[in-house]
């Protein structure tokens, strides 16, 4: 899906929710409706984007060129910096009430991390964290080997949240290339093909995501 087309789709799912917590206030709680939480599976056309926070010299090419490599470029409502999304990367927007999880925005994102490295551990890959490095990493202890394989950013409001993570798992990475990813200069980006050396199934991939994303929220999913 188009990301303008995705993101928009998102906040309309991010501003019912709002909106209806917001109706609940006003009234009895036997009367209270409940949001609704989702969470969306998506591959993007070629797309570079930019958190609130982050640095637009982080984007190493102009307009032209862009367009040269069959990519797009947005400023959004996120956090962290400037990342990229293609095909064979498979992003991942929950879009929560987290009143009915945790009010926690640190554990959340401690969990979303949490249900990458134990997806890839069923692939074999030993994957971490990396202090003060939001996202998934490989051998984020060693300086000459760290690499990112999944990218984070979120934005919360009234414990509502969007956005969420951008998984290298059959990512063409030259297109990171263009960009210091994440705003890190010093470390590089991987993706799960090229630590394996072959393909991953997508749809594989996305039932091993459900099923820890599940066991960590407490939740049930059930497919729309």
């Amino acid at each position: 899906m188009d990301y303008k087309e995705c993101w928009d789709y998102q906040e309309t799912l991010f501003n019912e929710t709002v909106a209806q917590k917001i109706a609940n206030r006003n009234l009895e709680p036997h009367l209270q409706i409940p949001t609704k939480n989702h969470l969306l599976f998506v591959e993007h056309p070629n797309v570079y984007t930019l958190g609130k926070s982050g640095d637009a010299s982080h984007l190493l090419i102009n307009e032209i060129e862009l367009e040269e490599k069959n990519a797009t470029y947005y400023k959004i409502n996120r956090g962290g910096d400037i990342t990229y999304h293609g095909p064979g990367q498979l992003v991942g927007y929950p879009i929560l009430d987290l009143d009915y999880f945790l009010t926690d925005i640190h554990k959340y994102l401690r969990l979303l991390e949490e249900t990458i490295i134990l997806t890839l551990d069923e692939y074999g890959i030993k994957a971490g964290r990396s202090n003060g490095e939001t996202g998934v990493w490989l051998d984020a202890d060693d300086v000459f080997k760290a690499r990112k394989i999944c990218a984070m950013g979120v934005r919360c409001s009234r414990w509502v949240t969007m956005h969420g993570w951008g998984f290298n798992v059959n990512s063409n990475l030259d297109y990171f290339k263009n960009i210091i990813p994440c705003g890190i200069q010093d470390k590089a980006v991987t993706s799960l093909n090229k630590e394996l050396g072959h393909d991953v199934d997508l749809n594989e991939m996305k039932e091993k995501l459900k099923k820890h994303f599940s066991q960590l929220f407490e939740c049930e999913l059930i497919t729309v």
